[in-house]
């Protein structure tokens, strides 16, 4: 079976991913629902998570990092292995793309289903053809401006609608087949 590659994404329901500085405030924090929308089940399903060097750092601000245990590759030109925290260097890859390129080292290298995050890395797969499926959980909130999910991609991009899910808090998630 080919490798396949899937999004699983939060955005405000005028599609930002965060604001333009790249925060996250407007986010509901975990620590006001035990639900998690899915996301342990979908993580579940996949054996490598790709993002890009925006959402590691980011992600590095959190604290705790939230990936124990699940290889991470980090796409980026310009990110060096010295940025890595210490104790993340077993635990994270760099790799400087392109995605196709990408693709054909994480399928070489035993994997078969990645998990792409972050805006760019999205975009990019998109664009490529290579993301098959994403999932987008939109937020009840209008920030006004921010990082936008899609871009400019050079053509339409149709999707085949798979499933929505509504929770109680509002979220209302949405999965979708890319249909390249």
């Amino acid at each position: 079976m080919p490798i396949k590659a899937t999004a699983f994404i939060a955005t405000s329901l005028d599609g930002f991913i965060a604001r333009k500085d790249g925060n996250l405030d407007w986010l509901p924090g975990a620590e006001t629902s035990d639900e998690d929308y899915g996301y342990a089940e979908y993580t579940a399903t996949v054996d490598v998570l790709v993002m890009g060097r925006k959402t590691f750092k980011k992600v590095l601000t959190f604290g705790e990092w939230p990936y124990s245990g699940m290889r991470v590759v980090v796409l980026s030109t310009s990110l060096t292995k010295n940025e890595t925290p210490e104790a993340l260097t077993n635990e994270v890859e760099i790799h400087p793309g392109p995605v196709g390129e990408l693709m054909t080292y994480l399928e070489s290298s035993g994997s078969s289903s990645v998990y792409v995050d972050g805006g760019k890395v999205i975009q990019n797969f998109l664009k490529e053809g290579l993301l098959s499926q994403i999932t987008i959980a939109t937020i009840p909130v209008l920030i006004g401006s921010g990082i936008p999910l899609f871009g400019d991609s050079g053509r339409d991009i149709k999707l085949e609608h798979l499933k929505t899910k509504s929770f109680e808090s509002g979220i209302v998630q949405s999965t979708y087949r890319v249909n390249t």
